[in-house]
């Protein structure tokens, strides 16, 4: 069979184009003839810009060739530009003209606004009647696809549910001692993981703190991810989690993007993978880490509890319950049996006696300071100008009929003079964060290089920062 893909594809760094390639590869096993078409270059065998309804028509003049149409389903593939409810009916309107060119068609999708399929206006009707021309829509969880029957008023035979990790493969062949060696990780250490790009619907920093006193015993927490896009709500964020992981004993921030056999070692070399989620649907970071046979302490939000279900070596806990869970899995007493110990008994002065008992139970939760450092000894100086985010234009729309033309006309014609400007500005911004970090590095009296990392020697030597 000859089948067409619409997704994002790699080099793209994006979790649905790495989901796409191996999907592709498993239809190729199979035994179909597969070409892929991605909304912008990429190894892909075509690109057209998905943003506009004449793409989307390019789209369907050329789906005509094909045995079956199967489209890796995001908004922001399609409608990113829709900032009117008209515009968005005619983007669904050219994607219905898709659908009914293809001999049959698939969706496969990883997230929608069930909102439009319930509005009365052009948008929702064209909605409407572009998710019931598909032949089979596919998500990951019983509640997408109770969600869109309801939505869309979709027939339910039509949507299937598939498992995630239905497709996925192992990138790695390495041992668990390997793959710690190297990634500089001790081998008696326990730890754990939370991997992917850094966004704050991720939740990285609840994991961060609610590992916080298990570094003490024994543990190591490592976030390993960077941010997609450098937009400033990301970039903020990557600068708070810093921050915080900086003042977390046994906690690593790796920023960085990594190659799927790097992101495969991570898991093997890991013994927990956490995933501390405040907002998604489904998770392909669950599906890799089953895949390696790694347990997995997950927030029950989106369709994760039904993704997880009751599969062996999964933990699903709500955020008040992530500590605790932590806990267990890092060997160490649980916040309420180390809440019940009990209380001594005898004549000491009660004043006296709680203020110790205080400072004792904090100090087996978190490491005090050193003698001499104060809370700003915990952060480094360049973090405050990092969590300024870098100066961005913004974008040239409008829900309003004919301003988004006026403001693309505005944004051509000052172009010479405002770009300089901006570039001017986020130099400056970069200069000073670089030169910031120079002085961390070199001064002995600064806070990063003065202080002794998690209590110990820095000469000792620990797990590199990646």
């Amino acid at each position: 069979m000859r089948i067409l893909m619409v997704s994002p594809y790699p080099p793209l760094r994006d979790g649905i184009a790495a989901y796409a390639l191996q999907h592709v590869a498993a239809l190729r096993a199979a035994g179909h003839d597969v070409e892929v078409l991605s909304p912008a270059p990429s190894a892909a065998h075509y690109h057209l810009d998905l943003l506009t309804p004449g793409g989307v028509l390019a789209l369907a003049r050329r789906a005509r060739g094909y045995d079956k149409l199967v489209v890796q389903f995001h908004p922001e593939v399609f409608y990113a530009n829709a900032s009117t409810r008209m515009r968005h009916a005619r983007m669904s309107l050219a994607l219905l003209a898709a659908v009914r060119a293809s001999r049959r068609s698939e969706v496969f999708v990883h997230e929608i606004d069930y909102r439009v399929g319930r509005r009365r206006g052009p948008e929702g009707v064209a909605a409407r009647r572009l998710w019931r021309s598909v032949d089979r829509m596919l998500v990951h969880t019983e509640v997408e696809r109770d969600d869109l029957i309801r939505s869309f008023g979709l027939r339910p035979e039509r949507i299937v549910v598939t498992e995630h990790g239905a497709h996925f493969m192992r990138r790695s062949s390495m041992s668990r001692e390997a793959a710690r060696r190297s990634l500089g990780i001790p081998e008696h250490e326990v730890v754990f993981l939370a991997i992917g790009f850094i966004q704050r619907h991720k939740g990285f920093d609840r994991a961060v703190r609610a590992f916080q006193g298990l570094g003490a015993r024994g543990s190591s927490f490592h976030v390993v991810g960077s941010v997609r896009v450098d937009e400033p709500d990301y970039v903020a964020y990557l600068a708070e989690l810093q921050e915080l992981v900086e003042g977390t004993e046994g906690a690593h921030l790796h920023n960085q993007y990594v190659s799927d056999e790097l992101f495969d070692r991570w898991l093997i070399a890991s013994d927990v993978v956490v995933l501390p989620y405040r907002n998604i649907w489904s998770s392909g970071v669950l599906e890799r880490a089953l895949l390696y046979e790694r347990r997995v302490i997950t927030t029950a939000v989106g369709g994760l509890s039904h993704q997880a279900g009751a599969r062996p070596g999964v933990t699903i806990v709500d955020e008040r319950d992530l500590a605790a869970a932590m806990w267990r899995e890092g060997g160490g007493a649980t916040l309420s049996a180390r809440r019940a110990e009990p209380w001594p008994e005898d004549g000491e002065d009660l004043r006296d006696r709680v203020q110790r008992e205080v400072a004792s139970r904090a100090a087996r939760g978190r490491k005090a300071p050193q003698a001499g450092q104060g809370l700003a000894a915990t952060a480094r100086p360049s973090l405050a100008v990092q969590r300024v985010a870098p100066l961005m234009l913004p974008p040239p729309v409008s829900r309003r009929p004919g301003f988004a033309f006026v403001k693309r006309l505005v944004r051509v014609a000052t172009a010479f003079e405002v770009d300089p400007l901006v570039e001017q500005v986020n130099a400056l911004r970069e200069a000073t964060i670089r030169a910031l970090e120079r002085q961390e590095q070199t001064d002995p009296g600064s806070t990063s290089a003065g202080r002794h990392e998690h209590g110990r020697d820095p000469a000792a030597g620990r797990p590199p920062r990646r």
